[in-house]
């Protein structure tokens, strides 16, 4: 039983309600799952120091994000000194080291890029499903494929533009006239389509994760339920599932993901240098660049970093997904309650 559509009356959760599921989800995620990137980039920072102008990919399992190298020595979280043994042991030296707060460090901007992008792309997958539900019937399949399709196209549209001026804002101080000057130079120079450069890899590898992440999840969740004797999903079977759901769509879409990272990091090395090489890398199909890959390392390189990638996006996607159904059962009791009264 879906929360937003059955029950007394066929009280629905309205969208503002949706998105404050959405946005509780986000923050809720963030929080838990940002602890293993920051010791993921800790431990890379170790064995390979990132110097100044280089940039890494920050990710809290819901987005991912560039981090561009600045100059502060231990003042800079991300190159802190630390003789850590393996992932564990990192995790044990910086709470005893530097405090439990530093496994928080960098958050702040994955806030500020996380949640609006959370909450535009949960908001439009449930008013799209419920749209497409009244055209197509309850039971059509390809329901969260359209639904999932569209909603990231969506989001990801609306947040490019955002990602473009946080990392310049991280590359050094820029006061918002700086800021206001750069934009305003990049549209008269490149048009107002260079504000969604970077667009076409994230959709690449977006677009078909969300429409298998959400087949996969609509048909799991009722698989579990049919097999528990149960009409509505509990926490526990939406936890599972968005769990699963979210394993099968990163390990199928990560050779895209390799080639958006090279991409970023190439564009961002061109930016700061004006080096050639990169801006013609940067230049080159997503195909091609994929044929290069596996050419310098094998096949096996289209799926570089797969159990880091894993052990982000399972818990992001089961703690999110199992958060905004549970927010969106409480506001649905909370509108019948107040139906009734």
């Amino acid at each position: 039983m879906d929360p937003e559509s059955d029950g007394p009356h066929m009280v629905k959760v309205t969208p503002l309600q949706q998105m404050l599921a959405s946005c509780t989800g986000a923050i809720l995620t963030t929080l838990m799952v940002t602890p293993l990137d920051v010791v993921k980039i800790r431990l890379q920072a170790q064995n390979n120091p990132f110097p100044k102008g280089k940039c890494f990919v920050y990710s809290n399992g819901l987005m991912d994000h560039m981090c561009v190298c600045e100059e502060g020595g231990n003042k800079v979280w991300y190159k802190k000194p630390g003789n850590f043994q393996g992932t564990l042991d990192a995790f044990l030296k910086i709470i005893r080291n530097e405090g439990i707060k530093s496994l928080w460090s960098g958050l702040p901007p994955t806030l500020v890029m996380a949640v609006p992008a959370t909450v535009v792309y949960f908001t439009c997958y449930d008013q799209l499903t419920a749209v497409l539900r009244s055209k197509l019937g309850e039971n059509e399949t390809r329901i969260p494929i359209i639904a999932g399709i569209m909603a990231r196209f969506g989001a990801v549209t609306v947040i490019s533009p955002l990602e473009l001026i946080r990392t310049k804002m991280q590359s050094k101080k820029f006061s918002y006239k700086e800021l206001y000057q750069f934009l305003s130079k990049k549209v008269s120079e490149d048009g107002w389509i260079s504000l969604w450069k970077g667009w076409a890899p994230t959709v690449l590898r977006d677009v078909p994760f969300s429409a298998m992440y959400w087949y996969n999840y609509e048909i799991l969740k009722k698989w579990l339920c049919e097999k528990s004797g149960l009409y509505e999903p509990t926490f526990m079977i939406n936890f599972t599932s968005g769990a699963l759901s979210g394993s099968f769509a990163a390990v199928a879409t990560l050779p895209f993901d390799v080639v958006k990272t090279q991409k970023q990091t190439q564009l961002w090395t061109y930016e700061s240098h004006k080096s050639n090489m990169p801006l013609l890398f940067y230049h080159l199909s997503t195909w091609v660049i994929m044929k290069n890959i596996v050419a310098k390392n094998g096949f096996s390189g289209l799926f570089a970093g797969l159990i880091p990638r894993l052990i982000k996006i399972a818990p992001a996607c089961a703690i999110m997904i199992s958060t905004y159904e549970s927010g969106k059962a409480f506001f649905h009791r909370q509108n019948v309650q107040r139906q009734q009264f």
